[in-house]
């Protein structure tokens, strides 16, 4: 049985802990210790610094792995929140008590969730093994750090615990981030027709590319093509027509939808043939806070099952029986799932409390009511593939 005190005051400790992408030693180290009180059978931490809890069952079987991540994004600056971001209170709202803070919704609350609803199943009618990873640096890196875990414990079934309002995710969109460039010609600034002015040309790019008609998904919604950021060359540019202009855009994916299909979209877009432009998938370059560096690529693809697949009808049934009545879904975001499930292939369903809009807001919160019921939905899952 999970202890529902403790459950409440681990998740408000995981809040109380500042842990942006690459910072999150303080908070895998208390994850790591109530792994070890709750008397996980091993509790490893690998070079992403993923924290790994193992609970071996009494008979062989399948090997479930739960996956919540333990960093966040930021405290946008200007932004005036009520409490402090990482007060962690529990504080009463007119749907009930809920734990305050930045990532309570995303992610600490399910990471809290899982690894004390882990640890209540008895052991004795428990058949193979659980994996519980709480994992870093998902906010940048989708999946990156969550392969590692799946190298060293492959799963047979995976939970993502994001927020799916207590629901079942049977699938959620990808994500890439597309980097385009245009090359011109500089000259001075008193004399622009000598030169050829890269920003204008990215202009035109932007223009065309914003009108690039993108596919849908009945359950996912549509593509999206997002602006983020733009940037010229030379910069600052002192009487100098800018010769160079990169933009980004945060492509999101549906299923199906490849690297190269993306870029020739753009790169075919009509009225550019005059233009010399560059397009890419980005790449990045991350330390982990154990020092470990990794450069990836960018591209992280969408997902899904179909509502008639055994996993999906299992898990539904499972949460069914806790006194939910969940349906199946699927996120609109991008998750260590577009690894799991994207990459590997392996089944793959998302659980957790909270919803999509309650991620990334001012005053982020979680209500605890929720926050027990995900434990309790975690232990229905485990048990209903592994007993």
């Amino acid at each position: 049985m999970t202890d529902h005190t403790k459950l409440i005051e681990f998740a408000q400790a995981l809040v109380r802990h500042p842990s942006l992408s690459g910072d999150e030693a303080a908070v895998a180290q208390r994850v790591a210790d109530e792994m070890t009180a709750l008397g996980y059978d091993q509790v490893t931490v690998d070079q992403f610094g993923n924290v790994v809890g193992i609970i071996d069952g009494s008979a062989s079987g399948p090997t479930v792995l739960l996956d919540g991540h333990l960093d966040t994004v930021g405290i946008a600056p200007g932004v005036t929140w009520q409490r402090d971001p990482f007060c962690g209170d529990i504080v009463t709202t007119d749907a009930g008590d809920a734990l305050y803070g930045r990532g309570s919704a995303d992610m600490k609350g399910a990471v809290a969730a899982m690894i004390h609803g882990a640890a209540g199943i008895e052991r004795a009618g428990l058949r193979g093994r659980v994996v519980v990873s709480a994992s870093t640096l998902e906010e940048v890196l989708e999946g990156v750090a969550l392969a590692a875990v799946m190298t060293r414990f492959p799963p047979d079934f995976v939970i993502i615990g994001e927020p799916s309002g207590l629901e079942i995710a049977r699938g959620g969109r990808g994500r890439a981030e597309v980097h385009l460039e245009t090359i011109g010609r500089p000259s001075h600034s008193s004399a622009p027709q000598q030169g050829r002015n890269a920003v204008l040309d990215m202009q035109r790019v932007i223009a065309s590319v914003e009108g690039i008609q993108l596919p849908d998904h009945p359950d996912m919604g549509p593509a999206i093509f997002a602006l983020t950021d733009i940037i010229s060359q030379p910069y600052p540019g002192h009487s100098v027509i800018p010769s160079l202009c990169r933009v980004t855009y945060d492509r999101r994916l549906l299923p199906g939808e490849r690297a190269d299909d993306v870029l020739a979209a753009i790169t075919q877009a009509d009225g550019l043939d005059d233009i010399r432009l560059n397009a890419v998938i980005g790449e990045g370059r991350y330390t982990a806070y154990t020092g470990y560096e990794t450069v990836q690529r960018k591209f992280f693809p969408a997902w899904l099952r179909s509502e008639d697949d055994a996993y999906v009808r299992t898990a539904l049934n499972a949460i069914g029986q806790t006194g939910l009545a969940p349906r199946s879904r699927a996120y609109r975001f991008c998750t260590n799932a577009a690894y799991s499930a994207g990459v590997a292939d392996a089944p793959t369903i998302g659980f957790g409390p909270a919803d999509e809009h309650d991620a990334h807001i001012v005053d982020e919160r979680l209500l605890v009511d929720d926050l027990l019921a995900a434990a309790q939905g975690y232990a229905a899952l485990i048990t209903a593939v592994a007993s």
